[in-house]
């Protein structure tokens, strides 16, 4: 606890000292649940950071991830991002250092509500949100982008093991009209085998006078660098604006695995959001959760709160 104290008067201190230079920034995500005669109030995550505009061609940003980790205390800072921003042309930029990964951020901001739920591969952990490394992205033309990673491959939360391979991972991005496609293509490599594990994903949105519609389907072949072991995630979501401040949504998700060897089931989000002022904005939603294999049922009631400034 002395030691978060610790590390946010410094980051505060720092932020104010140089406010006038660059941006700093903290998002706070917080809610109130009710699952199976429990009741609690959950801070979820803090996010506290900075970025910097260097110059023309160079900018830098960092990022404190402040939540639960099992490695510490009740409430962790990590480190997630601390990455520096090289655009050596205008259609051309190079993400090096503690960068965030490219796996599911079109999906997370199609489903545009990570305070409520992360995106479906993020919740399965089936990839990292961020993790030591360096990205490319470039602009073909003015409707389709191309990129690419190579990564150490544990995330954010954990050093380089000691067989040194790495993640890859490269896609395309095309956008026409009000619909906006997606592929990505993912392949870790492991020295306890020399089977590669693939993920493979294909998504698309649609959004048009304040209805917003997402697909995604994920496929992984050789689960844990293991032959044979795949499974697939298909997650559906979307919402409607139905006030100036009020919005319903929804989201399904589907987990499927090959004879059922892992925990085949489903994932329901059904609510209401309101944008309270600018910077604030909460959800009133009930989940369910299908386990096929114990034949298990879960349901819950959210009330979800984020801030940011």
């Amino acid at each position: 606890m002395k030691k978060l104290l610790s590390l946010s008067l410094v980051l505060a201190f720092t932020l104010s000292i140089n406010a006038q230079e660059g941006n700093p920034f903290a998002k706070v995500f917080t809610n109130f649940n009710h699952d199976n005669d429990k009741n609690e109030f959950e801070l979820e995550r803090a996010y506290l950071g900075y970025s910097y505009k260097i110059d023309d061609n160079f900018s830098t940003k960092i990022t404190f991830d402040v939540g639960n980790n099992s490695s510490g205390s009740t409430y962790t800072a990590m480190l997630k991002i601390a990455s520096l921003t090289w655009k050596p042309m205008k259609n051309t930029s190079i993400n090096m250092g503690m960068i965030g990964a490219k796996n599911f951020k079109f999906m997370e901001k199609s489903w545009g509500r990570r305070y409520i739920e992360k995106s479906a591969l993020d919740k399965e952990k089936w990839a990292n949100s961020a993790d030591l490394g360096v990205s490319l992205d470039y602009k073909v033309f003015d409707n389709f982008t191309i990129d690419g990673q190579i990564l150490n491959g544990e995330g954010y939360k954990n050093t380089q093991d000691e067989d040194g391979l790495m993640r890859v991972g490269f896609g395309g991005t095309y956008k026409l009209s009000n619909f906006s496609i997606r592929v990505f293509r993912d392949i870790k490599s492991c020295a306890c085998s020399d089977i590669n594990q693939e993920i493979t994903t294909a998504a698309v949105s649609y959004s048009n006078n304040g209805l917003n519609i997402g697909f995604e389907t994920d496929m992984m072949g050789n689960s844990n660098n293991t032959v044979d072991m795949d499974k697939e995630i298909m997650s559906i979501y979307g919402s409607y604006k139905l006030l100036d401040k009020y919005t319903l949504f929804g989201r399904y998700d589907d987990y499927s695995s090959e004879n059922s060897w892992d925990e085949d089931g489903t994932y329901t989000i059904i609510g209401v959001e309101t944008r309270i002022v600018k910077g604030v904005k909460a959800a009133a939603n009930i989940r369910q959760t299908t386990n096929d294999v114990n034949d298990v049922q879960d349901n819950a009631f959210y009330l979800n709160l984020e801030y940011k400034f």
